[in-house]
């Protein structure tokens, strides 16, 4: 559908403020189209609430890119209104934001609740707490959660929004017959949440042990980095607090934790330049690396 200015304007007169997505679906047209000629506006505002943050992406030479994509912020972080609906806008920022909020906050409970459950159905001469840390990352750390009912990769189901990132390390001397029994037991948690119809949460994890972690610090692939970038974002969910200690201790005394800021930096301007491109160039001129460039990157497929 063909979309001209004057139309976002007269559906936000009537409508009010809208969530990208909200605008999207009110005009039917194609959503770079609505994002371009919103942004070109100067009679329309738009306010995110979106935080960002590194996130790696293969498509690009650079492997860095922030989150959430461009299409993303605007479909759901991103409030568009009218100058004269500032508070109107402000009000639903407000709204937005404890949404985002909420939803975070109630996967993350979910995340602990499975992995006391497990705990309690491990192995009693290796108690969970003691033998792995586990780590949870992605957006919800950020507290950028989503519920955007969304297809599950394997499945086709739909579940609700953000999956749940999980990295369980075990540490030195925990036997592979009870690191499998911990991913046979998270992987059964998995399924049922993936299958229960009021809960429909997605848990996408890995379970490793330390010397896996040292050879990831090699930082040396796609796969090492993206895993260094997971355990340099996320925080202690369950277990051992000194082995999640160490872990950030190696990702800081190898410099790590420098290069990874390093990355972040250059994404952050990478996406300044990223919006001004598209912004300028014609549609017509736009070309596949160019709409990577505003869509999003998947990087589960090197969850390691």
């Amino acid at each position: 559908m063909f979309l001209v200015t004057r139309s976002i304007i007269e559906i936000l007169e009537k409508k009010g403020p809208l969530t990208g997505s909200e605008l999207i679906e009110e005009s039917g047209a194609e959503g770079f189209s609505v994002w371009r000629k919103a942004r070109k506006s100067h009679e329309i505002i738009l306010s995110s609430v979106a935080r960002h943050y590194l996130r790696l992406d293969r498509r690009l030479k650079e492997l860095s890119r922030i989150s959430p994509s461009i299409f993303r912020e605007f479909l759901t972080y991103t409030v568009v209104g009218l100058e004269k609906q500032r508070e109107a806008i402000e009000r639903k920022c407000a709204s937005l934001s404890s949404h985002i909020e909420k939803v975070s906050k109630e996967k993350i409970e979910l995340a602990y609740e499975v992995m006391c459950a497990i705990g309690s159905e491990a192995d009693p001469l290796f108690p969970l707490e003691k033998a792995v840390c586990v780590i949870i990352a992605g957006d919800i750390v950020y507290c950028m959660a989503h519920d955007v009912p969304r297809p599950e990769r394997s499945t086709g189901k739909l579940v609700r929004g953000s999956d749940i990132d999980l990295v369980v390390v075990a540490d030195d001397g925990i036997a592979e017959h009870v690191i499998k029994r911990i991913d046979d037991l998270i992987y059964q948690e998995k399924y049922r949440l993936l299958v229960t119809p009021h809960i429909r949460e997605e848990i996408d994890y890995v379970v490793k042990g330390i010397d896996k972690v040292k050879e990831q610090l090699l930082f040396d692939n796609f796969g090492r980095i993206l895993a260094c970038k997971i355990l340099q974002e996320g925080t202690l969910l369950y277990g051992n607090s000194s082995l999640f200690s160490r872990i950030k201790a190696m990702l800081k005394e190898t410099g790590l934790t420098g290069r990874l800021l390093e990355m972040e930096n250059c994404a952050r301007a990478f996406r300044r330049q990223a919006e001004e491109r598209l912004m300028q160039l014609p549609l017509e001129s736009l070309t596949e690396e160019d709409r990577n460039l505003f869509y999003p990157a998947d990087e589960s497929e090197e969850f390691d």
